[in-house]
């Protein structure tokens, strides 16, 4: 692991492949018990000298499909360098017509469509099992405390919606326009093909995630149009790669202020909370598996003082 601790991270998502008005420091490639990361990971320094890491959900270039995503060596990789925090920003299909393209939103539920062929736990092929608190996906003190410099930020660029609700499918295909109708009547507003597992995983390493959610189409509800394309898609990215970009620049130095100060509505949100989603250590729990998720989880998995997790 690296001994540089990098409290914020920004993963990035369709269209976003760089941070600017940030100055670059190194890249980083950490092999995690998970493999490596999508792309390299860029160490940079805000305006304040503080630091950050960015990475690149797809890889550079888009070169990941949403299905074979690494999300656990993505996780771990940040994690390893001290990321406590994580802004993540992703690009949704809008299931609502007043969500229009070019909008930003900022999540609160998700549904799961996934179909399981994504790893989605760090505890996924080993002995040890924990059952991790999900019922708020999205960190709601982080996402509360990014709301209001959020909306400021897209002031007279683009509208933000909050209180939504974003359907994670498969992919890559998009939806067919009998499954974006159903999703609706589930109380879908958005939808993409990122949010789980790695939603899942930040909260399972004990990190506080907050998804910002910029609209590219209107997947394929709307009757009276053509269903969803790629083409559609690429359209808006590069608007909303660019006022994402304007986005990250105008909050990350206040994160990472919030962070190194310890603000417990962005730092301390769930640090601890899977003390109690780890069952009781047993003869059945392999060493190798602790040396594994002391990874990601050093504070339960290393040293001999960690036998009675879960017993309290």
């Amino acid at each position: 692991m690296s001994e540089e601790k990098v409290l914020v991270g920004v993963i990035g998502g369709s269209g976003l492949y760089h941070l600017d008005n940030l100055t670059f420091i190194k890249e980083v490639n950490p092999e995690t018990p998970w493999g490596f990361p999508s792309s390299p990971i860029t160490i940079a320094s805000l305006p304040s000298g503080a630091r950050v890491a960015f990475l690149a959900r797809h890889g550079r270039g888009h070169s990941v499909s949403p299905s074979t995503v690494p999300n656990r060596a993505n996780i771990a990789a940040l994690k390893s360098l001290g990321v406590r925090a994580v802004l993540a920003f992703t690009a949704v299909g809008s299931l609502r017509e007043e969500i229009a393209p070019g909008d930003f939103a900022l999540p609160s539920q998700a549904l799961d469509r996934t179909k399981g062929v994504r790893a989605a736990s760090f505890f996924e092929g080993t002995s040890v099992v924990a059952h991790t608190a999900f019922g708020d996906p999205f960190s709601p003190k982080l996402s509360a405390w990014v709301e209001p410099r959020l909306r400021a930020a897209l002031e007279g660029r683009a509208k933000l919606h909050t209180e939504t609700c974003v359907v994670c499918i498969e992919g890559p295909q998009f939806s067919t326009r009998a499954e974006s109708v159903l999703y609706r009547t589930w109380g879908g507003d958005l939808i993409n093909m990122s949010a789980i597992p790695e939603s899942k995983l930040a909260r399972e390493a004990e990190i506080s995630y907050a998804l910002i959610a910029t609209a590219t189409d209107y997947d394929s509800w709307r009757p009276e149009a053509a269903a969803v394309t790629a083409h559609d898609v690429f359209q808006t990215l590069k608007q909303n790669a660019d006022t994402s970009r304007h986005v990250a620049a105008a909050l990350l130095d206040d994160l990472q202020a919030a962070v190194a100060a310890e603000d417990a509505n962005v730092f301390l949100e769930h640090v601890g909370s899977m003390k109690f989603s780890i069952m009781p250590r047993s003869t059945h729990q392999l060493p190798a598996d602790r040396v594994k998720l002391a990874y990601v989880l050093p504070e339960y998995f290393s040293g001999e003082e960690q036998h009675d997790i879960g017993t309290a």
